[in-house]
């Protein structure tokens, strides 16, 4: 029996970059699908199309592909792209290498169908890294309570971040709310700061924020140089816009990213 979740779409941009990434993405939609009936959307950018994803997925999923040469991946730029086209009433947010418990995912539906709240972290704010073994027996057996049960031996990540956790990877969020307070902010070009940024810029408007007991895992993956030393560059860069955003007021974020329609 599946979870109706047809009132919900979730976008998933994606660069594949390496191997594990496909694999990573596969896993992923395969966990979403294996329990609820819902809509899902990948978006590829690459500098070709090698119908690598849309050979593998098919039919299973809405298939975007850009042409895109730029060796910086601009997430933020096709997480807007995709939330463009979302017509169901409530967005998810989601990372390519997430896994998380159905169970949570309901719980925070529930609470955004019942209007208790604009955005819901399906997780407490724990990310889980599984590490190349753990990854590897998840690869074959697709087995979530295993995982659980292993979580003591894989690293927390964000925790630096103190009590709020990690705000990023699985976002729940009301269509509406999400397009009226801008959605993803494209002055963050690579990766780094921006799932801060946007959740301290929903705290700014005032929206209701709920999490949901649970945690969060990340299926481990390598990036490749030119990347790492693409974030670094504008790493600068991001931490003044999420500074900057930080202190504005309500009005200011209004008349900066309220689209007035």
């Amino acid at each position: 029996m599946k979870y109706d979740l047809t009132d919900t779409t979730f976008i998933i941009p994606v660069r594949i970059d390496t191997v594990v990434r496909l694999e990573n993405l596969l896993l992923n939609v395969d966990h979403l699908q294996k329990r609820l009936n819902t809509h899902i959307a990948v978006l590829e950018s690459a500098p070709y199309n090698n119908g690598m994803i849309q050979n593998l997925l098919k039919e299973r999923v809405s298939y975007l592909f850009v042409e895109d040469k730029d060796p910086v991946y601009h997430k933020t730029k096709y997480i807007n792209q995709m939330a463009k086209m979302v017509t169901t009433e409530f967005t998810g947010i989601w990372d390519v290498d997430v896994i998380v418990d159905h169970g949570q995912i309901m719980d925070a539906m529930q609470h955004l169908r019942q209007n208790l709240c604009d955005i819901a972290y399906p997780f407490d704010g724990d990310c889980y890294d599984t590490s190349d073994i753990l990854r590897n027996h998840y690869l074959v057996n697709h087995d979530l309570e295993f995982l659980k049960a292993n979580r003591g031996k894989m690293q927390l990540m964000y925790n630096v971040e103190g009590v709020i956790g990690a705000v990023g990877g699985a976002i729940l969020v009301r269509t509406d709310k999400y397009r009226l307070s801008g959605m993803d902010n494209e002055a963050f070009y690579g990766w780094g700061l921006e799932d801060g940024e946007r959740h301290y810029r929903w705290l700014g408007f005032d929206f209701k924020i709920y999490r949901s007991q649970g945690y969060v895992f990340h299926l481990t993956h390598t990036r490749d140089s030119a990347w790492l030393s693409s974030s670094k560059s504008h790493h600068r860069k991001s931490r003044h816009e999420l500074d900057e955003i930080v202190n504005y007021t309500k009005e200011e974020l209004y008349e900066r990213f309220s689209d007035p329609l």
